[in-house]
């Protein structure tokens, strides 16, 4: 319990400071925001600060801070340091980082961002990369909350063919969300959404100070436990807990909220704090699957999605666990829709398709969601099909979230601010992400772990230099292009 507490201290006291000094960096000010010069009445449409930050928070919260720490916390109770830690240095100042330069130019989307600092060539990379990224969100964030809905609220038994029926109504609100101007459907509903998700959380943290505080470890093991599947700290924990720690993905749907803030003066509060959320709501989820797996009520190999439902009526009772699996259920849901309107407007932007026409708006869309249903169908098919889904999606979630951190470092250094805010996580990740892939038996190359380490530091050294020096390099290129 004590390290619980310090892990919720720090997410909460050192995000409050250390986002003062990211603030710091950005120097913002009053200039007009994309939402009050450029407004639309579709995607560039100013919202009140409260809506803004809770469709943020609903936006980048999907499952991934409720099924990463789930199946992170089976490394030992060292999660309930390494998730606030990750949160308030890397996940909450990549977030901040990306909006704030999206508003600065024009409510770009990451690839234009990309490009300018980095060079078209990279941002030539990078669409292919987040396009992967969205399209496997989207669909993890149909196969999760369909599961969830036919599993443990209408008790439909595994593999029953109703479950199609269940992802073909999550499929129609995406279609809808992804079309509709933003204020018409996403702002009106995503309050309910809020409310949903925030009594899930309260209920399961006050579960675990009635129920399960003194089962705040495994028996017998250290800071670090021995995963079941073998699997090492370093560097699997930081891909499983993607989004409770750092996610790439949150780049594209800062972006969107960019298109809404009507003051600069609202960024560190819609942008970074909804993050340092997003890991309190990681922690919690986290702290209430170590009490279920420390006493052996479920066995260690237990699916994430299953242990949800366990989680929930083990803290609050059937009815209580209910509301919480609803709200569980709605975290996806609200990132899947906004993963699905970002890949539109990506791709829009990149082949400067108007958005402003309805059928054009549609027909990208459409286009969208046919690889998303192929992936699913496969995904249902193997019996192993989410456990890979869900590590690829892992895996190239922390692969973009390199390339913003880099677009990050470059933007701060042109502008003679301390790119070392963004370039020790851009360091880190560089290594976490090619060590993994290089060691991982299951999607990547299977190598020995003191091979995959020595090639991930190399890497991550490189690809740090080499970011420092294109930025120099590019200096008056960066200063004289303008996005709109």
């Amino acid at each position: 319990m004590t390290l619980f507490l310090m892990g919720l201290v720090v997410l909460l006291v050192g995000g409050y400071f250390y986002s003062k000094y990211v603030e710091s960096q950005l120097d913002l000010d009053d200039r007009p925001t994309p939402a009050v010069a450029k407004a639309d009445g579709i995607d560039f449409v100013a919202m009140p600060k409260w809506k803004n930050w809770l469709i943020n928070l609903l936006n980048i919260a999907g499952t991934g801070p409720i099924l990463g720490p789930i199946q992170g916390i089976l490394f030992g109770k060292v999660a309930f340091i390494a998730i606030p830690i990750g949160c308030v240095i890397a996940g909450a100042t990549h977030d901040f980082l990306v909006g704030t330069m999206s508003m600065r130019n024009g409510g770009a989307q990451v690839p234009k961002l990309v490009g300018k600092y980095l060079g078209n060539g990279v941002r030539k990379v990078y669409n292919v990369v987040i396009g992967i990224l969205l399209l496997l969100t989207g669909t993890v964030f149909v196969y999760t909350p369909g599961d969830l809905l036919a599993n443990d609220v209408m008790g439909l038994a595994e593999g029953s063919k109703g479950i199609w029926i269940i992802y073909a109504i999550i499929f129609l609100y995406y279609i809808l969300s992804t079309v509709l101007p933003i204020d018409q459907l996403i702002g009106r509903i995503y309050p309910l959404f809020g409310a949903f998700l925030i009594v899930s959380a309260v209920g399961v943290l006050i579960g675990i100070f009635t129920k399960g505080s003194a089962h705040l470890e495994f028996a017998g093991a250290g800071y670090i436990s021995e995963h079941p599947l073998g699997q090492k700290f370093i560097p699997a924990f930081f891909i499983t807990v993607a989004c409770g720690i750092l996610s790439g993905f949150h780049g594209s749907q800062v972006t969107l909220v960019s298109r809404t803030v009507a003051s600069e003066k609202e960024n560190r509060a819609t942008f970074y704090s909804t993050m340092i959320a997003e890991g309190v709501i990681a922690m919690i989820w986290a702290a209430g699957a170590m009490v279920i797996f420390s006493q052996g009520i479920v066995p260690l190999d237990t699916r994430a999605t299953l242990m949800v439902g366990e989680i929930s009526k083990y803290f609050m009772g059937n009815i209580g666990g209910l509301i919480a699996i609803i709200g569980v259920i709605v975290l996806p849901i609200t990132s899947g829709d906004t993963a699905f309107r970002s890949l539109r407007l990506i791709v829009a932007e990149e082949l400067n398709i108007d958005q402003k026409v309805p059928v054009k708006r549609i027909g990208v869309a459409a286009v969208l969601f046919i690889p998303a249903i192929l992936i699913l169908a496969w995904a249902k098919n193997d019996p192993n099909g989410f456990n890979l889904l869900w590590r690829y999606f892992g895996f190239t979630n922390q692969l973009v979230a390199l390339f913003a951190l880099a677009t990050g470092t470059s933007y701060l250094l042109n502008n003679g601010k301390n790119y070392w805010i963004s370039l020790i996580p851009e360091l880190f990740y560089t290594f976490i992400v090619f060590s993994f892939i290089i060691s991982d038996k299951g999607v990547g190359f299977g190598a020995d772990f003191k091979i995959a380490y020595i090639i991930g530091a190399i890497i991550s050294i490189v690809i740090a230099i080499l970011t420092v020096k294109k930025a120099k390099k590019n200096k008056d290129r960066i200063a004289a292009i303008v996005l709109n």
